[in-house]
């Protein structure tokens, strides 16, 4: 229905689709009688500006590469994106918005990349959103340097709450965020002085502003403004103007306006669901207090049209790009096009007998591949050298933004965030590099990548107590199990530099993220290695018809097991030998592969060196490390915690006693 005639003045049309938006969102918590009103509620004026004034996009085509990227940091507040993206015509319905947190609706409590058109992020736990924001503007400035800005020239606007500029993981962000001077990011900081226990004044004394100047951004103040449209407005474009740096817009809102009774209260931050408040508040600013998801029709008109306006900037670019030397796939996914490459015709060979550690052997794969997949950005956490992850190539930085490889510096957090961020805006391939035993740091995004499906790959280097004298603060135990379960990453423990090349090209394969598991140590390259790795475990070598035992290994295990199995030999005793480099991906397999390669009625004895949780369903027996290791040499350490084939052919005999 119409309320007012469509030559309304544009100011009281616009403030009219202001709290038209509101009110849908109001109605869908209430609906839902589940979700975060207040937040959305002060800032559907920004977002509005945002939406109809500022950003470029075309609603018609999501994913346009050229587009504007619009981050919710403050995931939470989900309600006030979903209500835009019905509003502007990304292909929301009033029913989507009904069933705002139910099941198997468009609308999930917090935006998910993929689930619904016109959501960049998925934003759920605080500060990673902010976080991925600098990785979406870091390949975007890397893709403007080096294929132009007739290609590549957009912005990324984020919109962060108190709670994202608490967490860890956005002072790390915002600190290479501004040594990188990434000028296409602007980011509005949403503070409303409410958190859920208070005010933030309980938990917070540190004055914010200061801290963003201190990391190199261009930070205003803009005040009370949060409903003037026209300052937003101007406040944005200024420092969208600011080309060397980005940019903190502080706006000082109030949660829950225009609620009567929740206002700038902790309350506001959870769902209002009572009546007379919702019927106040529309009453307050002119909707049918009787009347739920209202929208009157010159209201819709006008936010399609903007949602419609980016349109012919969209076909503008798709004519610049027929004639540049990129193709939109090749912009919108770093691996078109590698199908028609034989990837393993620029792979390395590694001959049987030689010895290398795999985190080598990755640096001399990642190297080969480097002109075969342009798209690759390699960089690592200040450990460039210890994990391999690095080509011939300039660096990415202020003066370089064209680089091909990345220095994180010390922050684990933001480095995989950052490569969220750079998977999620397309046209690169971000590789990341760490000792395993800081993957800790990095676990919130990996498992947001894994949740995203996106194409990201992490070199975990020092993988075991093959690590040696720096001890059990950095040999890690527990972490590979722990990234095993993360479901949707792809944990790969290759045994020697054939594996390690074979798992390169099944990390550039699908849509998920995959974690290369490699040794500091030289391990031997074993016969008869690669083949099988695509099918997660595989029979190393001829397989027995009888085998008398099973012997499962990963990494730098499975030469133990080769080893045993000739000690085994001596005894009387046939050992079948597998390679398992990614369990998951053997559990996978149709079961005939599965008991082809690990028969059920042969005793079988897993070789790990982490901890035992989760060989239960597949071994009898287990040589593994169920304590913390010890500071030695990395082979005495090995050895005296039980790793050695000696070791591994008495628990055999012990089982099939």
């Amino acid at each position: 229905m119409t309320t007012t005639s469509p030559d309304a003045p544009a100011a009281e049309l616009e403030q009219r689709g202001i709290d038209v938006a509101r009110g849908l969102q109001m109605d869908a918590v209430v609906a839902a009688n589940s979700g975060h009103t207040g937040t959305a509620l002060a800032l559907s004026p920004l977002t509005h500006v945002l939406y109809t004034r500022v950003m470029t996009y075309d609603a018609a085509d999501p994913t346009w590469p050229d587009r504007d990227r619009f981050v919710l940091s403050a995931g939470h507040a989900s309600m006030l994106q979903y209500s835009f993206l019905h509003l502007t015509g990304f292909g929301l319905s009033l029913d989507d918005l009904r069933a705002f947190r139910q099941w198997g609706s468009s609308t999930p409590g917090h935006p998910e990349f993929g689930h619904t058109a016109g959501v960049e992020v998925t934003t759920g736990p605080l500060g990673q959103g902010f976080a991925t924001a600098v990785g979406m503007a870091m390949a975007e400035r890397h893709l403007r340097a080096v294929h132009g800005a007739d290609v590549c020239d957009h912005h990324v606007f984020c919109v962060a709450s108190d709670g994202d500029l608490m967490e860890g993981v956005s002072h790390e962000a915002a600190s290479l965020a501004g040594h990188q001077g990434l000028g296409r990011l602007v980011t509005v900081y949403d503070d409303n002085h409410i958190t859920i226990d208070g005010r933030t004044e309980l938990t917070v004394s540190d004055d914010a502003p200061a801290r963003f100047r201190s990391y190199g951004w261009h930070v205003e103040e803009i005040g009370e403004v949060a409903n003037d449209l026209d300052a937003l407005d101007a406040a944005i474009r200024r420092a969208m103007a600011v080309d060397d740096r980005p940019s903190l817009v502080v706006l000082r809102s109030h949660i829950g306006y225009p609620l009567p009774e929740s206002i700038d209260t902790p309350a506001a931050h959870g769902a209002i669901t009572d009546a007379d408040e919702i019927a106040a508040a529309k009453e307050r600013i002119g909707l049918p207090a009787d009347e739920t998801f209202f929208v009157p029709d010159d209201v819709l008109a006008m936010y399609r049209a903007a949602g419609a306006r980016g349109a012919a900037a969209r076909q503008d670019w798709e004519g610049r790009l027929a004639d540049a030397p990129v193709s939109r796939g090749a912009l919108a996914d770093a691996l078109d096009g590698i199908a028609e490459t034989d990837l393993r015709a620029a792979l390395p060979s590694f001959d049987v007998g030689s010895s290398v550690a795999t985190r080598k052997a990755s640096n001399q794969v990642l190297a080969a591949l480097a002109d075969t997949v342009p798209g690759i950005i390699p960089g690592s956490a200040d450990l460039t050298g210890n994990t391999g992850v690095k080509i011939d190539a300039t660096p990415m930085s202020r003066d370089e933004p064209g680089g091909r490889s990345v220095h994180y510096g010390i922050r684990e957090h933001a480095m995989a965030a950052a490569m969220n961020g750079m998977a999620l805006h397309g046209g690169v391939l971000p590789v990341g590099g760490t000792f395993l035993v800081f993957s800790d740091y990095a676990r919130p995004a990996v498992r947001l990548a894994a949740l995203s499906g996106l194409r990201v790959v992490y070199s975990f280097t020092h993988d075991s107590i093959g690590v040696g004298e720096d001890g059990p603060t950095h040999q890690p135990v527990e972490h590979v199990t722990a990234l095993r379960a993360i479901p949707g990453l792809r944990v790969v423990r290759p045994a020697d530099g054939a594996e390690t090349a074979e798992a390169w090209t099944l990390a550039l394969s699908g849509d998920q993220p995959t974690a290369l598991i490699l040794t500091r140590q030289d391990v031997p390259v074993l016969d008869g290695t690669g083949s099988g790795l695509h099918r997660g475990g595989y029979v190393l070598g001829a397989a027995p018809a009888n085998p008398d035992v099973i012997l499962i290994g990963t990494g730098s295990e499975v030469q133990w097991c080769v080893g045993a199995a000739a000690i085994l030999a001596e005894a009387g005793v046939t050992a079948q030998v597998v390679s398992m480099p990614c369990r998951e991906l053997f559990l996978d397999q149709p079961a005939e592969h599965r008991e082809a390669v690990v028969p059920s009625a042969v005793p079988t004895v897993a070789v790990e060196a982490g901890v035992s949780l989760g060989w239960a369903g597949l071994a009898d027996a287990t040589v593994t490390l169920d304590r913390f290791g010890a500071s030695a040499p990395g082979g005495r350490a090995m050895t005296e915690l039980g790793f050695s084939s000696e070791n591994v052919a008495r628990t055999a005999t012990d089982l099939i006693s």
